[in-house]
């Protein structure tokens, strides 16, 4: 779009609106996946290679808490979660 277009549709009354959904795409497809692989071969590289299987177990299981999370709230399933929580002590 050419500065001169730009001017045209702001002075139309259709100012563009500034949205994040290209950030969350990005952060999602790329961010993600690219924290989970360093994770993972963090944890291979400082558990795996002692033999501490036991210590890597246990911070897996952190990491699968850290997924819930993030599972939760890209899906924006926080809602449908938390009325269900809200059902249980409601009735």
């Amino acid at each position: 779009m050419t500065a001169s277009s730009l001017i045209q549709f702001v002075a139309a009354g259709n100012p563009p609106s500034p949205t994040t959904h290209n950030i969350q795409d990005w952060i999602t497809g790329n961010l993600i996946p690219l924290l989970l692989l360093a994770v993972a071969l963090l944890l291979l590289w400082l558990g795996g290679g002692k033999g501490d299987n036991a210590g890597v177990m246990r911070r897996i299981g952190g990491v699968v808490v850290a997924l819930a999370i993030i599972g939760v709230a890209v899906t924006g399933a926080g809602v449908n979660i938390g009325a269900w929580l809200a059902h249980l002590f409601t009735g």
